[in-house]
């Protein structure tokens, strides 16, 4: 069974019927001709863009001249209510002296200190899984819900029952439903001296997520004044000096950032846990798999992540299909020539996960669900040239190793527990506005397993189970 793929566009058309179609979904809005081509040129009277797919260009955009290609502003138009001058949006010296801030709290080391947490979290889903096992669960919900505790019990040492947890998280899911993926200055060169108009509720909804943050990190930084705060990744963050100038982060960027940290934590994590369940639900074989794999390991301990081989590789084929950031933008402040085309100053560069995931030029079956590619040699090419869910170069996701750990220790801890079916008649509509999420949800039904009969680990190599 091919996953579900949004249909792409046929023929030009207008910058309006553009505005329209991308506004609706970013990815239906995007011609066929994506998948095959190794680059796009599209011209508007306000804006020049190209849209990149080969390897090549990619790498330079990303890791040989990144500071030629800084994030584009038109990105955080949408977002700025929410996320203030946070990491995401911030570009230059002040990106700079935040990554080193940030950085050191994602290390190898700090995550093994977060683990405890993380499967704290995952527990707590699977005990909250069992009062809907047996009906019809609309999964992403599901897993937003889980995101979000990891979040809050690696950042601030609070589950989401908390109330001041709880209280973000329900005031986002109204900034999600308020905020338009396209804000009129995303599309025209407005000033940056002209206001910005937002919707009444995306200001509401991001005043209030910022009041309820502001709060968590003062009472944070009261606790690290009096010697008793804990050692989590806000402690840590908040009290790493950067080695240039000797500062740390203030509350208000602390706040910007503890914001960030909450959107791209997540928003994509619960988008990409969703359709893993979903791919593994209509792949039974892998499923199985998996299920066998996580069984060995009764417990599950940092050491054991190294084990969940082929976990791992679901879990990677699932951010392969379903990319959940879609699109990425920079700007072209150099001139530059790609593939004989000039590439003017102002130009916006467009990198698009979602399409370099699919490459027909570069990716086997580009559209199947096959976790086996990631063991074969032309899944490990395919890997270091067209594979980037947490983008590329210096400004790679500084949560990228934390993302990869989070989503094998859910997807194990559910498995472990649970078998996920399909519901009939129900199949997801992928849509990308923030991230990949799916119209009209995704629908399964959990379903338990007999824990004295689970599978045993399997000693046949992942190939057996589909791999090209």
């Amino acid at each position: 069974m091919t996953p579900p793929k949004p249909p792409a566009r046929e023929g030009a058309v207008s910058l309006w019927r553009y505005a329209r179609l991308f506004r609706a979904d970013i990815l239906s809005a995007q011609p066929a001709r994506l998948y095959r081509a190794w680059m796009a040129e599209f011209r508007t009277p306000f804006f020049r863009s190209f849209l990149i797919n080969q390897p090549e260009l990619v790498k330079r955009v990303l890791k040989e001249r990144p500071g030629a290609f800084p994030k584009s502003a038109r990105v955080g138009e949408g977002l700025r209510p929410l996320l203030g001058n946070s990491v995401f949006l911030s570009n230059g010296a002040t990106w700079e002296r935040q990554r080193r801030i940030i950085d050191p709290a994602f290390e190898g080391g700090r995550l093994r200190v977060q683990f405890p947490a993380m499967r704290d979290a995952a527990q707590a889903c699977v005990a909250r899984l069992e009062a809907v096992a047996g009906t019809e669960v609309e999964i992403e919900a599901e897993t937003s819900h889980a995101a979000a505790d990891v979040i809050f019990r690696t950042l601030f040492s609070i589950p989401i029952e908390h109330a001041q947890a709880g209280a973000v998280f329900d005031q986002f899911r109204v900034y999600q439903r308020a905020q338009p993926v396209l804000n009129l200055a995303a599309l025209l060169p407005v000033p940056r001296w002209m206001p910005r108009y937002f919707p009444r509720r995306v200001r509401r909804a991001g005043r209030a997520i910022r009041g309820l943050i502001r709060t968590l990190v003062e009472e944070r930084l009261r606790a690290i004044e009096a010697g008793v705060a804990p050692d989590d990744l806000a402690t840590r963050i908040m009290t790493t000096r950067d080695p240039v100038s000797g500062e740390t982060f203030d509350v208000e960027e602390m706040v910007d950032q503890v914001a960030i940290f909450f959107l791209a934590g997540h928003e994509t994590s619960a988008s990409a846990l969703a359709w893993t369940l979903y791919l593994l639900a209509t792949h039974e074989d892998w499923q199985e798999a998996v299920a066998a794999e996580v069984a060995s390991a009764q417990e599950l301990s940092f050491a054991d992540l190294s084990r969940l081989v082929l976990t791992r590789d679901v879990f990677r084929e699932a951010l392969r299909l379903y990319p959940p950031v879609p699109m990425m933008v920079r700007e072209a402040v150099e001139r530059d020539v790609f593939r004989g085309r000039v590439v003017p100053v102002g130009a916006q560069i467009v990198l698009s996960p979602w399409h370099l995931h699919r490459h027909e030029r570069l990716w086997p079956d580009p559209d199947a669900f096959d976790p086996g590619r990631w063991q074969s040699e032309a899944g490990r090419l395919a890997q270091r040239e067209a594979y980037m869910p947490f983008s590329a170069g210096p400004r790679v996701c500084p949560g990228a190793g934390f993302a990869m750990i989070e989503g094998v220790v859910l997807l194990a801890e559910i498995l472990r527990r649970y078998r996920v079916e399909p519901v009939v008649g129900r199949v997801p509509e992928p849509v990308a506005h923030l991230t990949v999420r799916s119209r009209t949800g995704i629908w399964l039904r959990l379903v338990q397993r007999d824990q004295g009969a689970l599978p045993p680990r399997l000693a046949a190599p992942p190939e057996v189970f589909g791999a090209r």
